[in-house]
């Protein structure tokens, strides 16, 4: 049997005991093996994995720098593209104005062209109106003449002169 002086140090939790000694070098093996052999792998994976994720941060700002370097030449290019469409629009319009002027010339040039054509052939058909009008008075006058004075004017010349100091007698009364 257990004397009772044998059990408060048999049930002393503070003193070492075999046990505890064996859970502690069983302990410290576990350690070891975990440190050498579980921990560096799972290290190098985080590290790999923190490289990894560097990467993409980096390349994610690549990518915008890359992003905000196209959008800034396509906006250039718009603006560009915005000012050859307004010099284009300016120099259409000149030409337009240009044309315009040219045409205005043109027609101005038809219409003196045909008023000169309208002057010229009124011209010539008063010319053969007077020559016409000559003749028919002439021959009314020098049949009147010849019978208001008696004797005939069929002369030429004659008859030609009468109707030239008639027609100048009425011009001076008009």
């Amino acid at each position: 049997m257990i004397t009772p002086d044998l059990i408060p140090l048999a049930s002393n939790f503070l003193v070492p005991n075999g046990t505890f000694i064996v859970e502690l070098i069983a302990f410290a093996i576990i350690v070891f093996l975990l440190a050498k052999f579980v921990i560096p792998p799972i290290n190098k994976a985080m590290t790999a994995r923190q490289e990894a994720i560097r990467q993409q941060f980096a390349d994610l700002d690549k990518a915008k720098e890359e992003a905000n370097s196209a959008k800034d030449e396509f906006e250039a290019q718009i603006a560009d593209a915005r000012k050859e469409a307004a010099r284009i629009r300016e120099d259409a319009r000149e030409q337009g104005a240009a044309i315009i002027a040219e045409l205005r010339e043109q027609a101005q040039a038809e219409a003196n062209r045909i008023v000169e054509h309208g002057k010229t052939q009124i011209e010539a058909e008063r010319q053969q109106a007077v020559a016409s009008l000559r003749a028919e008075v002439g021959s009314l006058a020098t049949g009147l003449a010849g019978r208001i004075v008696g004797e005939s004017l069929e002369d030429d010349a004659r008859q030609t002169r009468v109707v030239e100091r008639f027609l100048t007698e009425l011009e001076k009364a008009e």
